[in-house]
């Protein structure tokens, strides 16, 4: 009898190590079928800025596999990474201006990144004992307005930096110039 992990399991690890490779596939993709005007651009980008400000306040205060993140966004929610990259997909949905966009987007988060943060839940349970607690009080990916801990860690640009954040608000102003262009290219 072989110790095989489960397929859930299986499926979480294939997940994280294709989404960054689907993610290039589906950007050819977006490009391709995006339909944008001026106002869904701007509306998109009304959703985009809170989602890349959380992304940025995250990573200010995470200090991946050394300590439980429970301060900034993490009083509110347990993934504000994610929550952010969410916002961020839903404002480029929402640019693009077309709803087959909008349905792989959702099928990308629940076949992909669902099973991711169920790992990462599981891998902090382990690391971390204080998480089982965290968990009770702290809501996966909604936040919640009364934050979890009443600590107060500053942010820390040397963890942004660390972390490379700028390189999501790098991503999102490439596929708005991609945008800007196909709707000149395509009003001419």
């Amino acid at each position: 009898m072989t110790n095989r992990p489960s397929p859930r399991v299986s499926w979480s690890r294939i997940a994280r190590r294709i989404r960054v490779p689907l993610g290039f596939v589906f950007a050819a993709l977006y490009v391709y079928l995006a339909r944008p005007t001026p106002l869904s651009m701007l509306l998109g980008v009304c959703i985009i800025l809170p989602g890349l400000a959380l992304r940025a306040a995250s990573s200010g205060h995470v200090r991946k596999n050394e300590t439980l993140a429970t301060s900034g966004p993490y009083a509110h929610t347990r993934n504000p990474l994610y929550l952010g990259s969410i916002l961020i997909a839903i404002g480029f949905a929402v640019a693009a201006r077309n709803w087959w966009i909008g349905i792989v987007i959702v099928v990308f988060f629940l076949a992909i990144y669902l099973p991711v943060i169920r790992d990462e839940e599981r891998f902090l349970t382990e690391r971390f004992p204080e998480f089982v607690e965290y968990m009770r009080g702290v809501p996966r990916l909604i936040p919640c307005l009364t934050p979890f801990s009443k600590q107060n860690a500053a942010f820390s640009w040397d963890l942004y930096r660390k972390h490379r954040e700028y390189n999501a608000a790098l991503g999102a102003l490439a596929i708005m110039a991609v945008l800007v262009g196909k709707l000149l290219w395509t009003h001419r």
